[in-house]
């Protein structure tokens, strides 16, 4: 016996099960594991018990499509859905549109004050998207200072929703737009210069042909923007009725919730599509890249730039009012009947929806989100890129890191309240608290913090660790002294932009918060609701002023700790 089992121990499958099991069993690898577990329980999981509720009745029973049948048969199902896809083709092709002569005017033209242009471009980023919405109301509502220009049509509708759609998810889109026009190549534009070709034929010749794959994923990222936001057709939609109000509707109006899970998994649809699309169009515009590029600048054109100009100067016009609109509202004490300037609208204890203290849940949110999400996503991204875990197990990882980016926040926020309440499930305690708010807002916006940090990862080369390997120093004192400061910069992005987050968000909290954990951004809109405009728009004020004050802290200390952490950079 005692022969057999030597024989076995010394079999080839006993030796690679150990060599398995002690790969498995290494800190790194157990790490890892227990994020992947963290995301496959609470972005994976959540969303197969919502399809399973969207396939029972109200009593559990399973019965199959009927709930999908019931819902089809409603008059106004195909008119939300119409409506939904009517809102986001429009809002996206004047979004797209606007955006790609704005990238153009920065990027191909000699207009002054590039770098403001840009950055109020960028102030949506800021702002929770219903913002836009609420200074449309003061701007073109019944009661709004431009009424007339209305000429007796409605703000409160598609053309309020469209307007504010293509205001707050315009930086989006020209965050891509840019990104693909900075990779112009100038000798095709010196070429066709030589040639003689016509501006208007060069740009539908090079311009266009070089940055397609960008235009194609700028589409997709607005028109799935669109078809998930809830707070702006909340705010502005009036009667209109699209999937993510519908919503809303169905679940906390009428306590539908089979209902309210099928319109959820339609909802997914076209926002799993968009990211399958997406996934496909980078990989091929990678491919399409040279290393043989020259950069493109610029010959001056006076009539060009001067017209670049007036279009710049438009957009900024255009952003600065979404926030000065109703800044100024919230200062005002009864529109349009008092105009007198007053601070009342910011004691906040004297309006519903939960005072100070639900902006004092934003920053806990916040901060929260981006210390612990921040910590797991580029401890997650390290692991998977440089860690000795087995190469299936980094895949596995990379697919999960990967999965939340298809998924838009009402529908996650839906899934959580399948999930959590649940009796006969442990984590039901964590239902209504500030923690399901953290994993909720760290699950919604992994994917893109997650592809920051393997971003910046894979410019390191995997020597490093080699050479720490052989020298027998730690790979944790390696992480600590080397990985760690060279990737500093893109850590305090991750930071700042899952703090932003957690400031604005209102999709996945609307289900998910409690009476206790109400947030500012949900404030906004209970404020909204019961007609109190003006501390509605002093609470967006307080968001938008911390998301400015955080960027600005996030900029020095940017500047300051990446000159002490990568001084070797200096010469």
């Amino acid at each position: 016996m005692a022969a057999s089992a030597k024989a076995y121990v010394g079999h080839p499958g006993s030796v690679w099960a150990g060599r398995m099991s002690s790969r498995l069993l290494t800190a790194p690898t157990v790490i890892l594991v227990g994020i992947g577990t963290f995301l496959a329980l609470f972005a994976v999981v959540p969303l197969l018990l919502m399809l399973w509720r969207s396939l029972q009745d109200p009593d559990g029973v399973f019965i199959g499509l009927a709930n999908y049948a019931t819902f089809f048969s409603q008059r106004t199902a195909v008119d939300v859905i119409a409506n939904t896809v009517f809102v986001a083709v429009v809002s996206t092709v004047i979004t797209v549109t606007v955006g790609l002569l704005f990238a153009l005017a920065l990027a191909q033209t000699c207009v002054r004050f590039k770098t403001f242009f840009r950055s109020i471009a960028l102030l949506p980023l800021l702002t929770p998207s219903l913002l836009s919405a609420m200074a449309l109301t003061q701007l073109f509502g019944s009661q709004g200072y431009l009424n007339a220009v209305m000429m007796g049509e409605t703000i409160y509708g598609p053309i309020g929703i469209v307007t504010a759609m293509s205001i707050a998810h315009f930086p989006h889109v020209f965050i891509i737009l840019s990104a693909s026009i900075s990779l112009s190549d100038a000798r095709l534009y010196e070429a066709a210069r030589a040639l003689g070709t016509r501006p208007l034929r060069t740009f539908l010749t090079v311009t266009l042909p070089s940055m397609k794959y960008g235009l194609v994923s700028a589409a997709i990222a607005s028109f799935t923007l669109c078809v998930t936001d809830f707070g702006i057709p909340k705010v502005i939609g009036g009667q209109y009725s699209m999937l993510a109000t519908e919503i809303y509707k169905q679940v906390v109006g009428q306590q539908n919730f089979q209902i309210g899970s099928v319109i959820s998994m339609l909802l997914l649809a076209p926002a799993a599509l968009a990211f399958v699309l997406d996934r496909r169009v980078r990989r091929r515009q990678a491919a399409a890249l040279t290393s043989k590029a020259v950069p493109f600048a610029p010959a001056p054109n006076p009539l060009r730039d001067r017209l670049a100009l007036a279009l710049c100067a438009l957009v900024a016009l255009v952003m600065l009012a979404m926030i000065l609109v109703p800044g100024y509202a919230s200062f005002i004490k009864f529109w349009p009947y008092n105009l007198e300037l007053t601070l009342r609208n910011y004691e906040f204890h004297r309006f519903a929806g939960g005072g100070w203290d639900s902006y004092l849940n934003s920053l806990k949110l916040a901060f929260l989100t981006a210390t612990v999400g921040g910590t797991m996503v580029f401890a997650g991204a390290y692991l998977c890129e440089k860690s000795p875990a087995p190469s299936w197990l980094r895949s596995l990882y990379q697919m999960l890191g990967m999965f939340p980016l298809a998924v838009p926040g009402l529908v996650l926020g839906l899934s959580y309240v399948f999930f959590l309440n649940d009796p006969d499930n442990p984590l039901e305690i964590l239902y209504g608290t500030m923690a399901v708010l953290v994993i909720s807002t760290i699950v919604h916006y992994y994917t893109v913090s997650h592809l920051t940090a393997v971003t910046a990862l894979r410019q390191l080369d995997n020597e490093f660790e080699l050479v720490s390997d052989s020298l027998k120093v730690s790979r944790l004192r390696t992480f600590f002294v080397v990985t760690l400061p060279l990737c500093l910069p893109a850590v305090l992005d991750i930071w700042i932009y899952l703090f932003l987050s957690g400031m604005t968000t209102v999709s996945a909290a609307v289900f998910l918060y409690s009476h206790q954990t109400v947030v500012a951004s949900i404030t906004v809109i209970n404020m909204d609701d019961a007609g109190e405009y003006a501390a509605a728009a002093a609470m967006a004020m307080v968001i938008v002023a911390t998301c400015i004050v955080a960027r600005c802290l996030h900029l020095l200390a940017t500047r300051g700790l990446a000159r002490r952490a990568q001084a070797w950079k200096a010469r």
